[in-house]
Order: C-alpha cells, then sequence, then structure tokens
C-alpha cells in the first residue's frame, strides 16, 4: 500500500498532519506513506517535531507558487494565495516523482480538508479519498453552511469593513447568535471573513474554502482533529448525518496521555530550567504563535502590565517584535520574567509551574491547553481565533476573555488576577482539568478516539 498525503502549509496544519502520519506509519509498518508539502513548511515542522520520521515515510517538496525575487506585502494571507494559484499542479508533479522512487501506485489519498480540490485528483486516480479536518468541528461546519449563513446574515454586516472592524465592542454582533444546525452556541462576530466577508469581493483563499461543502457529496470518512465528548449533541448528530465515517481521532498533535517532561537540563531554551525556580501553577505562560500581527500598542499595554503586576512570566515573542517592547523592559522585569524567540510550547504547559496560559486562541493552542489542564486568558486575532475563544470562555468555561477583547494594562492585570489569584479562576482550573480527564478517557484503549484511529488504519490498509 502506498498512501499518499496532501498538507496545507500554513498555520499548524501540516505540522498537525505529519504527526497524525507519523502514528500511522507506526500502526501499519508495512504501508508507504508520501508527504507531500512546500520546502519552507517541511523544513519548519521537522525542525519543531525534532523526531526522526520512521522508515516507511518520504517527505516531497511542493512549488509554494512565489515567484523568484518577489517581494512580500507583509500582508499574511498573499503567501496563502500565492500557493493557492499553484494547485493542483504543483500536488500532481510530486505525486508523480513519488510513484517514480517507490515504484508503487497510490493506493489511498490522505489530504488536509482545506485542499479540497483533492477530491477531484483521488477521483481521477480511482483511489479513496481522505480529508483531515484540522480545526474544530465547529468551523467544518461553518464552511459547510456558507450559503446558508450569508443569505441569513450578509445584512448584519457593513460591506467594506475589513476583518479588523471586529476587533471593538460591536455589541450587536456579540449578542447574535447563530440559527444555524449545531452552532447555535456561536455569534455571527465569531465566524471568519472567509465565511461572512466584510466586502463584496471573493479572494482566492475563501473560494478554495467556499467549495468545503461540495466535500459532503463527495466523501464517506471524514478525519476530525478532535475528541467525539466535547462536541455539542446537535452538531454532532449533524456531522453524523453528512459523514457516515466520521472519525474523531483526538488532538493529532498530541500524544494522550502527554508524556513525562525530559530533564530540563536537555532544554536549549532555557525554559524548563527556569520553571524548575518558580512556584507551582504561578506562572503566566504567554504565545500567540507564529502568524498573528499583533499591534504594537498592545505589545506595550501587556508588558507594562508584566513588569507591574511582578507575576512570574515567561513570554514567547518573535524576534520581529521584540523591538517593540518598551525601552529597558527584559533588564527591568529579568527578576520574574523570561522572554524567548521560541518555546517548547507543550512542555511548558506540561510543566507544574505553569499556572495559566495567555493565547490568541488557535486549534493547537488550545488543544495542548486541554491536554495539560492549564486555564487560559484569550486574545484572539484572526481566522477561527475568535470561535476558538468563544469555545473555550463561554462552551467550556476553560478560560478568560481578555477584558475588553485587547491588550490593556488594566485588563491585563485584571484577568492574570481573576485566573491565579481568585476563587473565579479555581473554577476555571477545576472545569479545565474535567475535560483533560474526559480527553485522557477517549484516548484510552478502548476509548472512542482510539477506536476512530484502529478503524481509520484498517481503511488504508485494506483498500
Amino acid at each position: 500500500m502506498h498512501v499518499a498525503v496532501f498538507a496545507f502549509p500554513f498555520g499548524c496544519h501540516a505540522l498537525s498532519l505529519i504527526n497524525l502520519v507519523q502514528k500511522l506509519a507506526r500502526a501499519a509498518q508495512e504501508t508507504q506513506f508520501s508527504f507531500l508539502n512546500t520546502e519552507e513548511s517541511n523544513n519548519s515542522i521537522f525542525l519543531a517535531s525534532r523526531t526522526n520520521l520512521p522508515d516507511n515515510i518520504k517527505t516531497y517538496n511542493v512549488a509554494d507558487g512565489v515567484p523568484l525575487n518577489h517581494v512580500f506585502s507583509g500582508d499574511p494571507i498573499e503567501r496563502v494565495e500565492l500557493f493557492i494559484k499553484e494547485t493542483p499542479k504543483n500536488f500532481k508533479m510530486a505525486l508523480d516523482m513519488a510513484v517514480a522512487e517507490t515504484g508503487q501506485k497510490i493506493s489511498c489519498l490522505i489530504a488536509d480538508a482545506f485542499l479540497s480540490f483533492s477530491g477531484s485528483v483521488a477521483e481521477d486516480l480511482s483511489i479513496p479519498w481522505i480529508p483531515v479536518w484540522i480545526p474544530v468541528p465547529h468551523s467544518l461546519s461553518t464552511h459547510i453552511y456558507t450559503d446558508m449563513i450569508r443569505q441569513h446574515y450578509a445584512n448584519s454586516l457593513s460591506y467594506g469593513c475589513s476583518n479588523s472592524c471586529r476587533d471593538g465592542n460591536d455589541v450587536e454582533l456579540e449578542e447574535k447568535t447563530l440559527e444555524i444546525p449545531g452552532l447555535s452556541e456561536l455569534h455571527i462576530a465569531d465566524l471568519p471573513v472567509e465565511v461572512l466577508p466584510r466586502d463584496a469581493q471573493e479572494t482566492p483563499f475563501s473560494c478554495l474554502l467556499g467549495q468545503i461543502g461540495n466535500m459532503v457529496l463527495k466523501v464517506d470518512t471524514l478525519v476530525v482533529n478532535f475528541y467525539q465528548e466535547l462536541y455539542p449533541k446537535s452538531l454532532l448528530n449533524d456531522l453524523k448525518s453528512k459523514f457516515s465515517n466520521l472519525l474523531n481521532v483526538g488532538f493529532i498533535s498530541l500524544s494522550m496521555p502527554p508524556p513525562s517532561l525530559p530533564p530540563s537540563t536537555e532544554d536549549t531554551t532555557g525554559c524548563l530550567s527556569w520553571l524548575d525556580s518558580q512556584k507551582s501553577k504561578t506562572v503566566a505562560y504567554i504565545s500567540f504563535g507564529t502568524v498573528a500581527n499583533i499591534p504594537q500598542s498592545e505589545i506595550e499595554e501587556l508588558a507594562e502590565a508584566l513588569e507591574a503586576s511582578r507575576i512570574p512570566f515567561l513570554w514567547s515573542l518573535r524576534d520581529n517584535i521584540k523591538d517593540c517592547l518598551p525601552n529597558g523592559f527584559l533588564e527591568r522585569t529579568v527578576m520574574h520574567g523570561k522572554v524567548v524567540p521560541w518555546a517548547p510550547q507543550t512542555q511548558v504547559l506540561a510543566h507544574s509551574s505553569t499556572g495559566v496560559f495567555m493565547t490568541h486562541c488557535g486549534a493547537n493552542s488550545v488543544y495542548e491547553s486541554i491536554a495539560n489542564g492549564v486555564p487560559m486568558i484569550c486574545r484572539p486575532f484572526f481566522a477561527d481565533n475568535k470561535l476558538n475563544a468563544r469555545l473555550v470562555v463561554d462552551v467550556w468555561r476553560i478560560g478568560e476573555r481578555i477584558d475588553g477583547g485587547v491588550f490593556t494594562k488594566t485588563g491585563v492585570a485584571k484577568s492574570l488576577d481573576l485566573i491565579l489569584q481568585h476563587e473565579q479562576g479555581r473554577r476555571v482550573r477545576s472545569r479545565v482539568l474535567a475535560v483533560k480527564e474526559l480527553v485522557l478517557k477517549a484516548s484510552a484503549p478502548g476509548g472512542h478516539a482510539t477506536q476512530a484511529f484502529k478503524t481509520l488504519v484498517e481503511m488504508i490498509t485494506l483498500v
């Protein structure tokens, strides 16, 4: 058997997918896996995973669509749209190379569900197509019901308004909930612009995501990076009515239960050694992923709050943003804080000193926080961040939204104090630990996620 895997090379999508593929490769050692992704993304994820791939996985680079000597505008979506314009021919070329090198025809195609064209590629090859949904399943439903959402709610918005318009306190949008199957817990304001655009012009990215609804008509099996136990019943039933094999295999980027921490001396970033010197559940860990563009004013407000509060903090801050820190901040906070360009996030969240995670609410970050029982303070920025924050704060009630929706010195101090010092924070911690126990049970032998993964292994080895 020879399984081809198409990755979406942005955000944490590719890292999540390669983790799933590694689990499959270890469970199906006689099956060959060819992982197709851009060179830049491959270099990034294999550095991040810091692991040797099983012998039955081979990686291939696909063209990223970036012209030679291209100068980027600074818009993070630009890379995505250049890549989209290069599909599907870039994947087809790499697929031909994988077949030629291995001497094996492709027997099955696993693909990030964002790459909706992959269904046609599988159809042309007369092989099974198994899409994998990486974000939360609520997000999937917003794409399945995009046409209905636009018909119902387009008039709620002012066209010509950019995504940033929703960073303020738009009370009307915040209060209106969705009357869409399985999504009644979400609000209109939570929807990303690709689902409910702020202007009349479609982008290549929104067009790509707009094709996801057609997936329902073409596929029986869908793998979901989620646990059945965390769904609202209405959403689970709705998706099961659309996919005869809805395989909720758990958090695919994580091992459950989380592995023991390595010796702190092995961590070259110094984060674990620094955490060893702090008291239990006292540290605020701060990270906003690799993509989010944080306004300089908010960086300054956050820094001032951390300095004034004297709460121990570990801040993973990209070097290109570090210049936004107030003059002298690093020197003045050296006794109670540590700023690094990158942190081993899963290990930091697993450390006993970590008391709260201040996050942009990317799906992987939320999942890692749940897996380690750490409450969250949410400052969503773009894409599905607001939707994920809604689940964290209002549905699962395992975190708090930053006061006022944006970082201010007083708002940050208030949120940190609430989670780390108050009874309300203790209740939040208790709930996140209960959710952690749910996913641990689902990941145990005989659990729903374990059974779903076994079904997936059988599907790819028996085609």
